[in-house]
């Protein structure tokens, strides 16, 4: 599943940039899905920072899905490298159930335009039923494809939110 969008912010690039990477935490409350993102670690090596963030959802689990999937669904861990230079973000996601299953990457890169700023985020979802282990190989497929678009259906209106909490934040 490709996940992508784009979000135009008015506000130079720079500021956009070091706010969504060093505000982290208190962007959290603009996106509604989150409960909270706890930043683990952080740490810079020649001008690059690297993080580590736990972020807890919320929200509701499908009806349908209630069966495969639980809580543990809705927290991950985020791995971040933010290349100042470049103005971009390159993320992997970790999640709590079905870890070695689950492969969710992308980069957010952060354009100039004029004195505002597009925030393009661009990544990719997959599912390996191969690594879905304790259920019956002929469901694993079915319960990859109920993941797959269960963290579809939350990461890409999460990116849409945090890049618009941004906004909100700097507007204050």
């Amino acid at each position: 599943m490709k996940i992508s969008t784009d979000t135009h912010i008015p506000f130079q690039r720079p500021i956009v940039y070091t706010t969504y990477r060093d505000k982290i935490t208190e962007l959290a409350r603009y996106v509604p899905d989150i409960r909270s993102i706890n930043v683990k670690s952080r740490r810079e090596v020649d001008g690059v920072i690297y993080t580590v963030n736990e972020w807890h959802g919320g929200g509701e689990i499908p009806l349908a899905a209630r069966a495969l999937l639980s809580e543990d669904m809705l927290s991950w861990v985020e791995h971040g490298i933010w290349n100042e230079s470049e103005f971009t973000l390159s993320w992997r996601l970790e999640t709590r159930a079905f870890t070695e299953a689950v492969h969710c990457t992308g980069t957010n890169t952060f354009i100039e335009d004029g004195n505002a700023t597009i925030i393009r985020s661009r990544g990719e979802l997959k599912i390996d039923p191969n690594q879905i282990h304790g259920a019956p190989q002929f469901l694993t497929s079915q319960i990859a494809r109920v993941v797959e678009d269960f963290l579809g259906s939350k990461i890409q209106p999460s990116l849409v939110q945090m890049s618009e909490g941004v906004r909100k934040y700097l507007e204050k």
